[in-house]
């Protein structure tokens, strides 16, 4: 039990550094866009890069921030983890999301 706990700290850890990361400034960046916390609504969000680049890299930060969310949750299942503890990494890689660093 004790070495299940260690996982889901770890991989709670990991999943709020990648809910940390910011789909749309990574994709404006990688696409050389304007930074989308400087431009139209000034949140760097789908719909401002929609507004400010059009459907396909709002397409890709969608993506990208859904995956975020996924991927640490599917790696969590895939080493044995289930339930409750599947909920934890889910919220954190949430709370990574809302509350970067």
């Amino acid at each position: 039990m004790m070495a299940v706990i260690i996982t889901v700290i770890i991989l709670s850890v990991i999943a709020y550094l990648i809910g940390s990361l910011s789909s749309a400034i990574i994709v404006c960046k990688f696409l050389n866009l304007p930074d989308p916390r400087t431009q139209g609504s000034m949140n760097p969000g789908t719909t401002n890069v929609l507004r400010i680049g059009g459907k396909i890299p709002a397409l890709v930060t969608l993506s990208g921030d859904i995956l975020k969310g996924f991927l640490p949750v599917l790696v969590g299942h895939l080493v044995g983890i289930s339930g409750f503890f599947l909920g934890l990494i889910a919220i954190s890689a949430f709370l990574g999301h809302l509350f970067p660093l």
